[in-house]
């Protein structure tokens, strides 16, 4: 007999058994999963739960997760609330991967494993718990209602999850657990610190999921440092008048350049006009025009082009905007200042800049 989730869940006792018990043992990942790059995984181990977002959020437990103060409270499937006093409130690309061990790996070893990799790339635990002392329920990966919300459930829901039910990666996350063992992490990287949470425990899986048990799961999830995308290129006068007074800069992406070439474009014009705009409403006001590309291309030559492309801006903004030359100075620094990784388009994009500085 087949039966639909909701008629399982009141009925599988009697009938469903058999024809719910879907996990197997995996034998590759699932298709589109990878590893974040530069961060290993455990020998032998495959991926059963994948999800990744270009730009989101994660809270970082740096301590044990304790009950609110408020007893009452609740979330959604009845569990009472439990929070970390200390953690880390992250912004970034996040990637949640789930591996299950190879067999007779235990979540301790997998743990240590994950900590070892870290230490070796300068990185430290913030913070290490297991079991009971990590607070919460430690029975429950991020599955249940009507008792006390567990560890894992600090970073997803089980409405949150994707997988289809009883494959691999639902069992995976969804089944009862034992010795649970977690570190967060935080690896230094040129573009920023990387964080990374592990959680490591043995499945129980139940009726459905017994294929796995009692296989070692771990929960990994990655934030890596990257800026928000700029949807809105345009700054006005007001905004840069700001940004100049407070931190003596604004990084502007409303200009644009063809590849390799100097030729400001026409598009760059309303982002010109607010610079003319800054520049009249503040007579006095005198700033150093710099250049910024990305890494690719050889040194010499992008300091040249950032130079060249900077000279280009100080040109249209005297000769199209009436902008006094003698207040505007060109400058070009190349690749020698990114904000962003330039190991992806997207931070390569945030090194693309142009720069408004402060001479008096």
């Amino acid at each position: 007999m087949k039966c639909s989730l909701a008629v399982a869940a009141l009925i599988a006792p009697l009938f469903c058994l058999p024809a719910m018990a879907d996990a197997t043992i995996p034998t590759r990942d699932i298709a589109g999963a990878k590893d974040v790059p530069g961060l290993k995984r455990y020998e032998g181990s495959l991926i059963v739960s994948y999800d990744r977002k270009a730009f989101g959020e994660l809270v970082l437990p740096i301590s044990k997760v304790e009950q609110v103060a408020d007893e009452d409270k609740r979330d959604y499937m009845n569990n009472r609330v439990f929070v970390p006093k200390k953690k880390l409130e992250l912004e970034g690309t996040v990637t949640r991967i789930v591996y299950v061990m190879p067999q007779d790996r235990s979540p301790l070893e997998v743990l240590r494993n994950y900590e070892t990799e870290a230490k070796a790339a300068g990185g430290e635990v913030l913070f290490t718990c297991k079991s009971d002392d990590c607070g919460g329920d430690a029975q429950r990966a991020v599955s249940g209602g009507g008792g006390n919300q567990s560890l894992a459930m600090q970073f997803m829901q089980e409405r949150d999850g994707k997988d289809t039910a009883f494959s691999n990666g639902h069992c995976a996350i969804m089944s009862g657990i034992s010795d649970q063992r977690y570190s967060a992490i935080r690896i230094p990287g040129q573009g920023g610190d990387t964080h990374v949470a592990v959680q490591t425990w043995q499945i129980d899986g139940g009726n459905y999921c017994k294929a796995l048990a009692p296989r070692t799961i771990a929960m990994v999830h990655v934030i890596e440092p990257r800026g928000r995308e700029q949807k809105m290129v345009t700054v006005n006068s007001a905004e840069m008048a700001r940004s100049i007074g407070a931190t003596g800069k604004i990084a502007l992406y409303g200009i644009f350049f063809d590849t390799n070439k100097t030729d400001v474009k026409p598009e760059s014009g309303t982002t010109l006009g607010e610079i003319a705009k800054l520049m009249k409403e503040n007579p006095k006001l005198s700033v150093l025009i710099v250049g910024h590309t990305d890494n690719a291309g050889e040194f010499a030559y992008n300091l040249d082009l950032s130079r060249r492309r900077a000279e280009a801006v100080v040109a249209a903004l005297a000769k199209q905007y009436g902008v006094p030359a003698q207040r505007l100075r060109p400058a070009g620094v190349g690749m020698v200042a990114p904000v962003a990784s330039n190991d992806d388009e997207a931070g390569k994009a945030k090194n693309r800049r142009v720069e408004l500085v402060k001479l008096n």
